[in-house]
């Protein structure tokens, strides 16, 4: 099974919308029983809370379905447990290497990293922004263009 986790900062926003969106396109491909997504925050505000309402907004006008969804806190055996692990900007991926330690992350990347030719290479926060329809778009553009990429490299 083929492992992804979406890491932002509290995991009401940003996170969880990529792994609702990841999971609809995983499921359109009929790839349920190859891949398997979740999410998670650095921080430990929101553990236990559903989804921003802007994401859950948003994500209803999509018919995304974002049943089940909960904020919780990466761990340490998270980096060891997911083969991708996703963040959504600089700040994500700092909180991510120190979590690691000495330990290698090759696996860990910014999701603008997958989206050929992109000049933005954070996803910002609509937590602070409040642009959460700008963010879908860019959260969208890069979960395709990851799907697409661990399609190939995983010859699923």
């Amino acid at each position: 099974m083929i492992k992804v986790l979406f890491v932002c900062l509290g995991n009401i926003c940003r996170s969880p919308m990529a792994e609702a969106i990841f999971r609809d396109m995983v499921a359109k491909r009929k790839l349920e029983d190859k891949i398997s997504v979740d999410s998670a925050g650095t921080g430990n505000w929101h553990v236990g809370e559903p989804p921003h309402s802007g994401t859950q907004k948003l994500l209803t006008d999509k018919k995304i379905s974002f049943e089940g969804l909960k904020a919780r806190q990466i761990t340490e055996t998270d980096l060891s447990a997911y083969g991708y692990v996703i963040g959504m900007d600089a700040e994500n991926i700092g909180n991510l290497q120190q979590l690691a330690g000495n330990t290698p992350v090759e696996h860990v990347a910014r999701l603008m990293d997958y989206v050929p030719g992109s000049e933005v290479q954070d996803v910002p926060d609509p937590y602070f922004t409040g642009n959460f329809d700008e963010v879908y778009a860019m959260v969208k553009e890069g979960c395709t263009h990851l799907l697409d990429e661990i399609v190939e490299r995983e010859n699923l």
